[in-house]
């Protein structure tokens, strides 16, 4: 064999055993009459030594291999007279008697270490080297460890995993497709799924109550660091269920991983309408880890001859504890902060609470000393707070001061590494509206159920009806989101209807869901997680890029096998497309459907 033992196991108790290792040359050390070479696997590293006086001819060999080369080792284990408790198998090493090169290796563009020298784009373009790094090893086995404890507590809730096809239709609601041309069908193309959603809808149909899948899906979105063009979903359906079943089940898996993963107890998950959360936290996934709410003051800044305040839908703000004293470097840094174009705010008007008692502002010459001890109390500031107040638009500012506030709960300190916070967002708007196309949207997708008793705004008022819909979120990260379906035919009709689909539209596009709800669809509803994301919590990390084997870049290019690339004119024509026309340029952006949909 060529090798009795990995490069992770082997310990104290083997000692005296004659051992063979195989793995890669991590790094070699001389050290006058001995070489120490550290062998690493997928399992671990193992300490090699070869003895100049022993066998001479073996240890200057041994000082010929370069960095990663492939060898196998043949010697006994030993106790470790310079132990390392940093390793597991840091107590022992292996007294080498023969060694054989399996492979050599040309030096790596960067070190195969934890803290390599490598950059980014460097080591995706060697993502094989990349991998075999330790922290992308642990990545990649908690990714392995979340997968089987999900499929292990979905099985043992009777949910049965079903594959569905990544060839289908093509459908202009949602995010842009993918799509692929047919050389059978020529002129006709399939798409990539950006979610399995008709396809679980049509296992319900089926009789199938209980379905999972952990699947990969695609959207031709533009990237960043929680977005891929193709990534993974847990995603889920079930049949006879309440809005109330889902939440238990899918807190219950939630429950489950937290223990099975991280080892954690976690108690029951609050939840909190939509409103709510946009009002106290201006964000429709809020970070619960801290405290600082948005409190509102219209009633008590208007009026007062500031421009700025009298013209806003809204005027709220954060309390900063402890802050004020922040220095006039620290607050140009935050007005700096808000007016960068991701979140356009005009400023910051703060308010400090001083240590004496006396508020002090950048409004002082509007606003009295009790006009702002009166701000302070509508705060509960406390002397030595910070007041930072936003205004504008009412939507634009609630946003503004959501991405203010987790901005200075990272300046706070007040992220804590390992603490994990979910909560369920329930109690969405249905619809949203499009000023640019003059129509509404579905806020999750078309096949929601609008909460049973705000049906009747259908007719009257589609904005106001709230969605049998609810998000997971952990620590301010959406990480899935589902609803109860309709499944009654013709409230799907009237919902495509108001969302401005054609009687043709409707058919052309969903006609096959149409016509299987005519045939007994179960009331069903369901969920989807975004695989990578949660595996991205809990490993602490910040870009899911990390916990997927081979990722794309932020412009969606695979840099290793350089892709997307061009492919060859014969191949055109064994599609039926003119090359022509693929050369021309793309259609203005305007001309493409808005990415305001998320199918889950």
């Amino acid at each position: 064999m060529l090798r009795t033992h990995t490069c992770g196991e082997l310990n104290m108790t083997h000692a005296g055993q004659e051992v063979t290792l195989s793995g890669w040359l991590q790094r070699s050390r001389d050290m006058g009459g001995l070489t120490f070479i550290d062998l690493r696997d997928r399992y671990g590293i193992t300490q090699l030594v070869f003895n100049l006086e022993v066998n001479s001819s073996l240890c200057i060999e041994a000082r010929k291999l370069g960095r990663e080369y492939v060898i196998s080792a043949k010697g006994k284990v030993a106790e470790r007279s310079n132990k390392n408790p940093k390793l597991p198998t840091g107590d022992i090493e292996i007294m080498v008697e023969s060694f054989t090169v399996l492979n050599v290796s040309k030096t790596p563009p960067f070190t195969i270490e934890d803290n390599t020298d490598g950059g980014e784009e460097l080591r995706m373009k060697y993502r094989y080297l990349d991998l075999r790094r330790g922290v992308n090893k642990r990545n990649l086995e908690l990714r392995h460890k979340m997968a089987i404890a999900t499929r292990n507590y979905l099985s043992d809730q009777q949910f049965i995993e079903i594959e569905t096809p990544y060839l289908i239709k093509s459908t202009p609601e949602g995010a842009r497709d993918f799509v692929v041309p047919s050389r059978m069908n020529q002129g006709q193309f399939y798409a990539l799924p950006q979610s399995p959603q008709t396809f679980k809808q049509l296992l319900m149909v089926a009789g199938y109550d209980r379905y999972f899948q952990i699947v990969r899906c695609f959207r031709d979105e533009d990237l960043r660091a929680d977005r891929q063009p193709e990534f993974t979903q847990i995603d889920c359906e079930m049949s006879f269920v309440t809005q109330e079943d889902i939440l238990n089940t899918f807190e219950g898996l939630a429950k489950h991983l937290f223990k099975t993963v991280l080892n954690m107890e976690m108690s029951d998950f609050p939840r909190m309408p939509y409103d709510e959360a946009m009002r106290l936290y201006g964000s429709d996934k809020p970070d619960i880890r801290f405290g600082i709410t948005i409190t509102e003051i219209n009633e008590l800044v208007k009026g007062k001859s500031f421009k700025l305040f009298d013209d806003a839908e809204l005027i709220a703000g954060i309390n900063a504890e402890g802050c004020s004293e922040y220095s006039r470097k620290q607050l140009d840094e935050l007005t700096e902060f808000v007016k960068r174009p991701q979140i356009g705010a005009s400023g910051v008007v703060y308010i400090r609470y001083g240590l004496d008692g006396n508020p002090k502002s950048s409004v002082d010459k509007f606003y009295s000393p009790e006009d702002l001890l009166s701000i302070l109390t509508k705060f509960s500031a406390r002397p030595g707070d910070l007041i930072l107040i936003l205004a504008g638009k009412e939507e634009k500012t609630r946003t503004a001061l959501g991405t203010l506030r987790l901005e200075m709960g990272k300046r706070l300190g007040l992220l804590k590494p390992g603490d994990f916070k979910p909560l369920w967002v329930v109690d969405f708007p249905l619809l949203e509206w499009d000023e640019e196309t003059l129509r509404f949207y579905a806020k999750h997708h078309p096949f929601t159920s609008p909460k049973p008793e705000d049906i009747p705004l259908l007719e009257t008022d589609p904005g106001a009806i709230r969605a049998n819909a609810y998000d997971l979120v952990i620590n301010g990260v959406e990480i899935g989101g589902g609803s109860i379906r309709i499944h009654n035919k013709d409230l799907q009709k009237k919902m495509f209807s108001v969302l401005g689909f054609s009687d043709e539209d409707a058919a052309d596009q969903f006609g096959f869901l149409m016509n299987a709800f005519e045939y007994g669809a179960p009331p069903h509803g369901g969920i989807a997680f975004g695989f990578d994301r949660w595996t991205t919590i809990f490993g602490g990390g910040d870009s899911i890029r990390d916990y997927i084997a081979f990722p794309k870049n932020n412009s969606g290019r695979d840099v290793m096998i350089d892709s997307p690339s061009a492919i060859k004119e014969e191949q055109f024509r064994e599609l039926g497309i003119k090359l022509a026309a693929y050369q021309l340029t793309s259609l203005p952006t305007a001309t493409l459907p808005p990415t305001v949909n998320r199918p889950t």
